[in-house]
């Protein structure tokens, strides 16, 4: 189990190698139609990337803040969740990274009291290796999701997350994107709604309540995930952008990035060895990742897989161009 770097093992672990990938035909992506169904346009335009001061985390590279400009686009309102992919693996017959492998890495305090005894991550033992873990089964063998539809799904390797993008006809999208669409038109907020974690006591997303890792208080109303539209959406009606789960970016991950980005529509490095993820999860809590912000930014293997890593897609607005 390979380190992602300074403070990042926390939030999401990696897998330290591949088997060999097994392609997996896509069909025909759904009519044009159908491509912006559940989805929110995004108009573009000129905005703040990035961020400075105490919150940020300066191994991960938040700052410098610096202008992007992006063109418009179509971004899903809600994180893909568990009956999406489900069409999608009934459809292709797609296998996951996770069920390929045979494992993934679950955290210790969804597992029932008599769970065997598992691998645990060393500088993160709330993160154990789980054989048996997938998407269709996020605790393992025993557990599955036909009570949580309606909730993000997890266990899905960018790997995976890209292959069911294409097969929708979209993309994932850039880091650029996925921060212009969180701020949801604020500028330079911490948050998608402001720059209170809670504003008059009002939760607002789904992170960790208590002590981590030993006591959930559950005061936001979730042990794990939450369905993926819990709570009210952003300013531009996109829901849970911070919190439940952890978001997978086109973009390779580099902590210098940002300080050489090109302003307009930047894709990220040209190589690397992780991808990107956003907007923290169900497990973020201040007194070790503050990185449940909208400028936050970690990072995680394309193969890897855990239970708070999810992702939503983009599509391009053609209409736009051909103006």
């Amino acid at each position: 189990m390979s380190d992602n770097g300074s403070g990042r093992r926390c939030c999401a672990p990696s897998r330290g190698g591949s088997p060999p990938r097994v392609d997996v035909s896509v069909p025909s992506a759904p009519p044009a139609s159908a491509w912006a169904v559940g989805m929110v346009h995004m108009p573009g335009g000129l905005f703040l990337m990035g961020a400075e001061g105490d919150w940020v985390v300066p191994e991960d590279g938040e700052g410098p803040v610096h202008a992007v400009r992006l063109a418009p686009f179509w971004i899903d309102r809600c994180a893909v969740s568990n009956a999406e992919f489900q069409d999608f693996v009934d459809e292709t017959g797609h296998v996951t990274d996770a069920e390929r492998f045979g494992w993934s890495f679950v955290f210790a305090g969804l597992l029932p009291a008599d769970f065997p005894d598992t691998r645990a991550v060393a500088e993160a033992p709330w993160w154990r290796q789980v054989y048996g873990a997938c998407w269709r089964h996020p605790e393992g063998s025993e557990s599955d999701v036909h009570d949580r539809a309606e909730h993000p799904v997890v266990h899905v390797s960018w790997d995976d997350a890209t292959a069911y993008a294409a097969w929708t006809g979209k993309r994932l999208p850039t880091e650029a994107e996925w921060e212009y669409a969180a701020r949801g038109g604020l500028e330079q907020a911490v948050f998608p709604w402001g720059d209170e974690l809670e504003p008059g006591g009002e939760h607002r997303m789904n992170v960790w309540q208590g002590t981590f890792p030993d006591h959930n208080t559950v005061a936001d109303g979730w042990y794990g995930t939450a369905p993926v539209a819990a709570y009210a959406p952003n300013g531009h009606g996109l829901h849970n952008m911070c919190g439940n789960v952890w978001e997978w970016c086109a973009d390779w991950y580099s902590p210098a990035y940002y300080a050489r980005s090109p302003q307009d529509g930047p894709l990220g490095p040209s190589f690397g060895v992780q991808r990107v993820i956003r907007g923290g999860s169900y497990l973020c809590h201040a007194s070790y990742c503050c990185r449940y912000r909208v400028a936050a930014r970690s990072s995680s293997t394309p193969d890897s897989s855990t239970g708070n890593q999810g992702f939503r897609c983009v599509l391009d607005d053609t209409s736009a161009r051909s103006q």
